[in-house]
């Protein structure tokens, strides 16, 4: 990937996260919240490194929120009481920074 591309797709998903943080902000206060407290347990306890994974489970709470919101439920009606376990099911299947870097420190070990 040239560095021009790596710039450009950098803005590109700066430009996307501040969309999404600018609808987060537009939440109402129960809902935005949650979704900060969300993002602060993700990025602590996930290990998420891919932009395309962030952003469609980020992406994917807004929705949920946004149309919970419309709706008038309680966050807890959307996410069950255990919201921690929430955020685990939307990160099982996603590739964290340790599964890279478990790969690659076993893939040096064979290389010897």
């Amino acid at each position: 990937m040239s560095i021009i591309k790596k710039i450009i797709g950098d803005l590109d998903d700066k430009r996307e996260w501040k969309a999404m943080e600018k609808r987060a902000s537009a939440l109402p206060s129960e809902y935005r919240n949650a979704y900060n407290a969300i993002k602060k347990y993700m990025w602590t306890s996930s290990g998420q490194s891919d932009w395309k994974d962030i952003s469609r489970i980020f992406g994917g709470i807004l929705d949920l929120f946004e149309d919970g919101a419309m709706e008038g439920k309680k966050v807890t009606d959307l996410t069950g009481e255990d919201v921690a376990d929430f955020c685990d099911e939307l990160v099982r299947d996603v590739t964290t920074w340790q599964d890279k870097y478990r790969a690659k420190l076993n893939e040096t070990i064979k290389r010897g």
